[in-house]
């Protein structure tokens, strides 16, 4: 038995998602002729409130349109270092859209207003333009780390007032929403845009989604196009997508659960040290000597166990609906055995 807590983006369709697969309606999509597209497309707007959704290949494709299409050139986007935009779109901010990028170094992946307002430049002619906030809601590096509404208003408020465009990573946002009960609609009034993806926790093969106002997504699908998103018969995948939103949001909180139940059998391990606080479905802890992170992922992988190195000594686990009750046993029942370290 191999149990892959690599990510949650290794989960893959069930035979009830594949069924829906195999019967969607498909059309090509450039053409806005794929009506199992066009239902995703506006059974997402509507969940956020918003007029427009695009569905794109990826993740990345939705944060790096949104900040083209919110951007020009020589403007800069401000976001937490630990933003999936800086640390794992390979720099595509200035490759796609010709912006420089404002760090701000947050707790956990989170920034506040007062940080966001300090970062905002003057407007200088040897500055770039402050143009752009960006929020990641669950912070991947964070560890899964998430804002609540309360903490989001105030950026968003400051940005209206300073005239600054706001979007969100929200490609795992279901995984904090499911923890805090917040709706999507209050969500959508908070944003400018919103990226959520579908390939995660949510269980569809490929997919994410980019939201917000007609305007903006008509922009949008211009980039889209030209970043080489426009897909034909995308149906088979949209079909996947409404699935999941239909069946599969609720039963994150399993996961959320079963990676505090995991974070506290890591808590008792004695090479085991800085946990990170788990509030979703990442557990990020280092190990300690002898241990580094990659001897000890090949030790996990020797009992069939697959898991992510996020640095010398850090190492992350990501819970998703693809592991089982019994798998879950498995892996504390090896973590918690002493003759096995």
């Amino acid at each position: 038995m191999i149990i892959n807590l690599i990510s949650d983006t290794v989960t893959k369709p069930s035979p009830a998602m594949l069924e829906a697969m195999i019967q969607a309606e498909v059309g090509d999509d450039v053409f806005k002729e794929d009506p199992s597209v066009n239902q995703l497309q506006e059974k997402a707007a509507r969940l956020f409130g918003k007029e427009a959704a695009l569905f794109c290949p990826s993740g990345t494709m939705t944060n790096q349109i949104a900040i083209k299409t919110h951007t020009v050139p020589l403007d800069e986007v401000i976001c937490d270092e630990y933003s999936h935009i800086y640390q794992y779109e390979t720099g595509g901010y200035s490759f796609n859209a010709g912006v420089a990028i404002n760090l701000i170094k947050g707790e956990h992946g989170k920034i506040t207003a007062p940080q966001v307002e300090a970062a905002i430049k003057p407007l200088y002619d040897w500055l770039p333009k402050s143009k752009l906030v960006v929020l990641e809601n669950t912070c991947n590096k964070g560890g899964g780390s998430f804002y609540t509404l309360d903490e989001i208003r105030p950026i968003h408020e400051l940005c209206k007032a300073k005239g600054l465009r706001h979007h969100l990573d929200g490609a795992r946002l279901f995984n904090a929403l499911v923890e805090t009960g917040e709706s999507t609609l209050e969500v959508g009034t908070l944003f400018d845009s919103i990226s959520i993806c579908l390939s995660k926790g949510l269980g569809a093969p490929v997919g994410s989604l980019l939201i917000g106002d007609a305007d903006f997504i008509a922009e949008a699908r211009r980039f889209r196009k030209v970043m080489g998103g426009g897909m034909r018969q995308a149906g088979f995948l949209a079909a996947a997508g409404i699935y999941a939103l239909d069946h599969n949001i609720d039963r994150l909180k399993i996961d959320n659960d079963r990676a505090k139940i995991l974070g506290e059998v890591l808590q008792d391990l004695p090479f085991i040290e800085n946990i990170r606080p788990i509030k979703t479905n990442i557990l990020i802890f280092d190990v300690l000597a002898p241990y580094t992170a990659a001897s000890f992922l090949e030790k996990l992988n020797s009992f069939g166990i697959l898991a992510s190195p996020f640095g010398p000594q850090t190492v992350r686990f990501t819970l998703h609906l693809d592991i089982s009750e019994e798998m879950l046993a498995r892996v504390i029942e090896l973590l918690e055995s002493p003759k096995n370290w």
